[in-house]
């Protein structure tokens, strides 16, 4: 039995994993934006372990959702869910005056990260999108271009493979990889959306607890249990580290 962290997880893909894994006898911890969605999750998974909550959009309440996760004893897998999709039609700030799309899909995952002991695994969700993303740390934040809420998308999926694959490198005890789901009929995918919906979260739950060759692997990218392309700056050890370098300096949170 393995101990699984699942940021995200009221609803949609998140609560699909942790079904799947509970249902294979692992004990799963939840997370939820605030209590009443807790009390919803844990009314859909009753076997879950338990459940943390925070709005991760907030950079204090992503620390204290890795405190409360922490608290409970260490993981063997986290798997990072949580992520917005498209924030349009106007730049939607945190209270930290951060872009939000930012904030949840990449410094979330960093941060909570970054203040967890080291599980033996890490799994990020990204997307097919990630491709039309952008490399820039010159206004990830938005404040001064016009806002494009795709663009803003795309950018923090590509990010995600690069936090994901420069935390790979350096810490060579963890297998951290990330998934993209496919477009399924998700709060976040919408109902035009066209992939399988029971495929989205096979992917991310064997990754986390499979012995398959093929799931202990690490700095990787898969689509349905299989390798997939990236973008080619995803492999970039100057912008992995770049972003990672960045995340810390507006969390004031230090990758270990």
């Amino acid at each position: 039995m393995a101990r699984i962290f699942i940021t995200g997880s009221t609803d949609g893909l998140g609560l699909m994993a942790a079904r799947l894994l509970a249902d294979g006898g692992h004990a799963v911890t939840l997370h939820a934006r605030s209590a009443d969605r807790a009390a919803e999750a844990l009314a859909a998974l009753p076997a879950a372990e338990g459940v943390v909550v925070g709005d991760v959009s907030r950079i204090d309440h992503m620390r204290s959702v890795a405190e409360q996760a922490s608290d409970t004893g260490r993981f063997d897998a986290v798997i990072h869910n949580v992520g917005l999709g498209f924030q349009a039609p106007e730049r939607v700030p945190t209270v930290d005056g951060l872009e939000r799309t930012f904030a949840v899909n990449v410094l979330a995952p960093y941060v909570i990260t970054a203040c967890m002991p080291r599980p033996s695994r890490l799994v990020y969700l990204s997307s097919v999108l990630h491709q039309k993303g952008t490399f820039s740390l010159a206004d990830p934040q938005w404040t001064s271009r016009p806002w494009d809420g795709n663009q803003s998308y795309s950018d923090s999926k590509l990010f995600d493979l690069l936090l994901a694959f420069g935390i790979a490198r350096r810490w060579q005890d963890v297998l951290a990889n990330t998934v993209e789901p496919g477009w399924v009929p998700t709060k976040l995918g919408g109902k035009e959306a066209t992939d399988d919906l029971e495929a989205g979260p096979v992917t991310q739950a064997w990754l986390a607890v499979s012995d398959d060759p093929g799931a202990t692997v690490t700095g990787q990218h898969f689509f349905h249990q299989k390798s997939a392309a990236t973008h080619p700056d995803a492999r970039s050890i100057e912008y992995q580290d770049a972003l990672i370098d960045y995340c810390a300096g507006l969390s004031d949170v230090k990758l270990p």
